[in-house]
This record gives C-alpha cells, sequence and structure tokens, in this order.
C-alpha cells in the first residue's frame, strides 16, 4: 500500500482522515506540531509547516500528500501555516521525486460563497475570489500555488474544495441564536445582530434563527457533513482519473433557512426567528463533476443531519434544544 504523508493530521477532518487511511492499510506519516496526531499505524514527525526541512522530512519516499493543515482567522498565524507552509509542502513534493498524487484540501469560501451573488449554482469552472477575511484568502492562494505546481512541475494535484463541515451536533450549535453573536470567522455567524434578536440574547433567550436576505427573502445555502467529505476523500485517493481534477464537494442539496428552522422548531419545540442578514447572498454548490467522474454520493441532506446532531446530543447526555 502507498506511504501517505498527512499535514493537518490532529484537526477535526484530519482525525477522520487517519481512520480512513489505516482501514485502507497504508502507512502514514504525519507531521506533528503542537497537538498529538491519533493513530496506531502513524509515524509522527516532529515540526513545523513553516520549516522547508520538516517538510521534507514528512514527505520523503511517499507516494501520496494530502495538505490540510490550516487555520481560520488569525492574522498572525494563517500566512505561515496556509501560504508559506503550502508552498513549503509543494517545495518539498517537487524535491522528494516519488510523490504521484497532492491532494489539497480546499474551501468553498476560495470561490466567493456568500458574499458575493451566484445566481447560477457554483461549479469547477467558477472563478476563484475570496470573500473578505484571512481564511478564503488563504484558500485562494493555496489552490493557486497548487495549479502553478503542476504546471510547473508536472505535479499530479487533485483538489478537494469543501463546503462548510459539520459533525456531531455542530449543526445544532449553527442553528442557536444565543451561540452565534459576533462569530470568529466571516459568514459562519449572523452578522450584526440588533433589535429584538439582540434583545433575546441579552435574556438568554434561546430562538432557531431563519437568516433572510436583503429583501426578506429566506437564504439558502450549501455545507457537507464529515461523512461524505471523507467519502470523497477516500474516491480520490490514489485515483488516477482524479490527477489534474478539482472537485467542488458538498451535501446532496441545499438548505433554504425557514424550512430548516421549522424542521428543527418542531423537532426541539424552540421558536424560530428572522435575522436579516443583507450582506449575504443565497448559493448552491453543483456537485455533478464529483458525482460522475469519482461517483461520489453525498448520504447526508440537511434532515439526516439534524436527525444525526439531536442523536448526537441526547447520546451525550445533553438535551437537543
Amino acid at each position: 500500500m502507498a506511504t501517505i504523508a498527512l499535514f493537518g493530521g490532529s484537526g477535526k477532518i484530519g482525525r477522520r482522515a487517519i481512520e480512513l487511511l489505516e482501514s485502507r492499510g497504508h502507512q502514514i506519516r504525519a507531521l506533528v506540531h503542537h497537538s498529538p496526531v491519533p493513530g496506531k499505524n502513524v509515524t509522527c514527525v516532529q515540526g513545523s509547516v513553516v520549516e522547508a526541512a520538516d517538510c521534507e522530512n514528512v514527505v520523503r519516499g511517499a507516494e501520496i500528500v494530502v495538505q490540510m493543515a490550516t487555520t481560520k482567522e488569525d492574522k498572525k498565524t494563517f500566512f505561515d501555516v496556509s501560504v508559506r507552509g503550502t508552498f513549503q509542502i509543494l517545495e518539498a513534493c517537487r524535491i522528494a521525486g516519488s510523490v504521484r498524487q497532492f491532494i489539497l484540501l480546499s474551501g468553498d469560501a476560495a470561490q466567493g460563497i456568500w458574499f458575493y451573488p451566484h445566481p447560477q449554482p457554483i461549479n469547477e469552472q467558477t472563478p476563484l475570489a475570496a470573500y473578505p477575511g484571512y481564511y478564503a484568502f488563504s484558500k485562494v492562494m493555496e489552490e493557486t500555488m497548487t495549479r502553478q505546481y503542476a504546471i510547473q512541475y508536472g505535479l499530479g494535484a487533485t483538489i478537494l474544495r469543501s463546503s462548510w463541515v459539520f459533525q456531531d451536533d455542530d449543526l445544532l450549535n449553527h442553528f442557536s441564536l444565543l451561540k452565534n453573536v459576533n462569530p470568529a470567522e466571516p459568514g459562519h455567524g449572523f452578522g450584526d445582530v440588533t433589535g429584538e434578536p439582540l434583545e433575546l440574547v441579552k435574556s438568554g433567550q434561546e430562538c432557531i434563527p431563519v437568516l433572510v436576505d436583503a429583501s426578506g427573502e429566506p437564504l439558502t445555502r450549501h455545507i457537507v457533513h464529515i461523512d461524505d467529505l471523507i467519502q470523497a476523500l477516500d474516491l480520490a485517493l490514489g485515483n488516477e482519473k482524479a490527477i489534474g481534477r478539482d472537485y467542488n464537494i458538498a451535501g446532496p442539496a441545499p438548505f433554504q433557512y425557514r424550512d430548516a428552522a421549522n424542521y428543527l422548531s418542531e423537532k426541539l419545540g424552540i421558536p424560530t426567528i428572522d435575522i436579516p442578514n443583507p450582506q449575504y447572498h443565497s448559493f448552491s454548490i453543483d456537485i455533478s463533476r464529483a458525482r460522475q467522474e469519482l461517483g461520489y454520493a453525498p448520504a447526508n441532506d440537511f434532515r439526516r443531519m439534524a436527525d444525526r446532531a439531536i442523536e448526537a446530543r441526547r447520546n451525550a447526555g445533553r438535551p437537543p434544544g
């Protein structure tokens, strides 16, 4: 089985990726910076993506390299980890000479979701256009560097451009008024909450938000369950058809906030409330390329994700609402 070099193995997605790689019987070599990387068959290399020698030690002899290391809205670290780090990993791939596939986990933030109008579903031909903030900018830079290394050095690259990833009870956290004021990452919260919603927050009263646009219409967006993202990774790993291709990875369908909020309200007995978000725009993701070329078949639509989130809380001994 192929030796896999993994960067970002300690994160939410990275931990699941290790489970996948171990189930496939791969030998895994992972960079460890601060957080430990789990796994029984993982060779850990202490170091940093900023250091060329550390990246070369991880990549040396690997046939497949998976880059998941990233930071969010942290001005102090995003450039070193996401931009400089991806460059060092790409350089290590070029030097190693053994890498037949480089897989970059990117994000739909690179295509300007939410902040710019997208009247048509976003597909792989939609131009890269970061929305405000450091995270989206870093994703555009990562993808651009990856494409250039494919052109300049013939690196066999695959880009998986994932929607916002949910697991466990993440969905219930997003549909919580009390937990989404002043979010750390643009686009993952409810903007500037004022009026009645703000008064409810001050009083500690929970409501399920219905995000509406400038015209008062409920917004539509696309997300993905971590199980479906890992399915896409499994299908892309070592797949010759995936080399030189990029794929938008999302759930089977987008959801509309009023429909979603009403479903959760019925399940949890919590009232809904409209939250104006005039700076946001509805969008959906076209996953037909991944379906046709990889056989990608996401199984978790909004209702299934919601039911799983409620079950996760109950299994943890916590009230769903």
